[in-house]
């Protein structure tokens, strides 16, 4: 096959592979997301090319195929790789190891190359030993199976998506939106991901995790939920707001509260009022030039060092650090090196803020 020449080395490219057996919606995401993100002159941030092992059509699970305009010498070229979902015939899904074709091509991609999954995309990832003592997710009906075949993955069927810096993997299907947005974010931060989430008509970042899309068993029509106190407590952050009084305004008692918190949001009330401190002080950081201890005080941790603690927890940097990455007046991070190596970010395990 002829090689492909890279015209522009300035924008990030980004390579889909598209399997045998892709699912249409996840196949699309990418394309959808990052070629909506530009920069502040127009200009296009990404370049988003589709692949597939041989160039041939591939089949997708509705009723009709994909043809696409490059084989597998494309993914040389990649700076990040994305791999849809897909339901892989033969040895993939059953005994954890790559179709030869598909191995010999995942062996031309460079090393320090981003690689992404979507979905359960995340079994081409584990099968090339990727995500081996690393966190992951994969869509949560599928978590068993890929937990007994992948031993060695540390699987949260719990996220939308686990940021582990240059391996990100998804939940199912739309979880698939949020992790392309949270690439954008992390890439070019919250300005142009915002614009990006309206023309997709999507939130720039969703509350909670999977958890809440599982299967469970449907409470009885007379209990109250949760979710009136959660939009009161979002209103309150800066106050203590302890676990006593979250069930008080619920009308329940603090264990029949935790429980029905943890059916609807899949956490228990105490983390997930962490996390929305911790977006939220992410969000003050970014858009905002109020010192380290108002912010602080903004979203109830009380003091620096609290918020040092918590922001260090949830993503790996201190306070100062992460406004000089995202503030929305700092100039756009570079999205890659030329060698293919990501730029350093924070390692997530939960949907990025607004």
């Amino acid at each position: 096959m002829i090689a492909i020449v890279r015209k522009d080395r300035a924008r990030h490219r980004i390579v889909v592979l598209a399997l045998d057996g892709v699912i249409p919606f996840e196949l699309s995401i990418p394309s959808r997301v990052f070629g909506l993100a530009h920069g502040p002159d127009g200009e296009p941030l990404y370049e988003v090319v589709t692949c597939t092992v041989d160039g041939r059509p591939v089949r997708t699970t509705a009723d009709f195929s994909v043809a696409v305009d490059h084989g597998a010498e494309v993914l040389a070229t990649a700076d990040t790789l994305i791999i849809p979902a897909a339901h892989v015939p033969g040895t993939l899904h059953e005994s954890g190891r790559l179709p030869e074709p598909l191995a010999a091509a995942l062996a031309t991609v460079r090393p320090r190359t981003r690689m992404v999954s979507i979905c359960v995309g995340s079994y081409v990832l584990a099968a090339m030993g990727l995500l081996d003592g690393r966190p992951a997710t994969t869509h949560w009906h599928h978590a068993e199976h890929f937990r007994r075949l992948f031993p060695r993955v540390r699987v949260d069927p719990d996220v939308l998506f686990v940021d582990d810096g240059d391996v990100l993997t998804s939940a199912g299907a739309a979880a698939g939106v949020d992790l392309c947005l949270h690439i954008v974010r992390r890439d070019h931060g919250s300005e142009v991901t915002n614009q990006v989430a309206r023309g997709c008509v999507v939130p720039p970042w969703r509350e909670g995790g999977q958890a809440q899309y599982i299967e469970r068993p449907v409470p009885p029509p007379s209990t109250a939920g949760t979710a009136r106190t959660r939009a009161w407590a979002l209103e309150r952050l800066h106050e203590p707001l302890p676990l006593p009084e979250l069930a008080a305004h619920a009308r329940m008692s603090v264990r029949t509260f935790i429980r029905r918190f943890r059916e609807e949001v899949g956490m228990p009330p105490g983390q997930w009022l962490i996390r929305q401190r911790v977006d939220r002080a992410r969000h003050l950081l970014e858009a905002s030039d109020l010192p380290v201890d108002l912010v602080a005080h903004r979203t109830g941790f009380g003091t620096t060092a609290s918020l040092r603690h918590h922001l260090h927890t949830a993503i790996g940097v201190s306070p100062t650090a992460y406004r000089r990455t995202f503030h929305t007046n700092a100039s756009p991070p570079a999205s890659g090196r030329r060698d293919g190596t990501p730029p350093d970010r924070p390692r997530l395990s939960a949907p990025g803020p607004r």
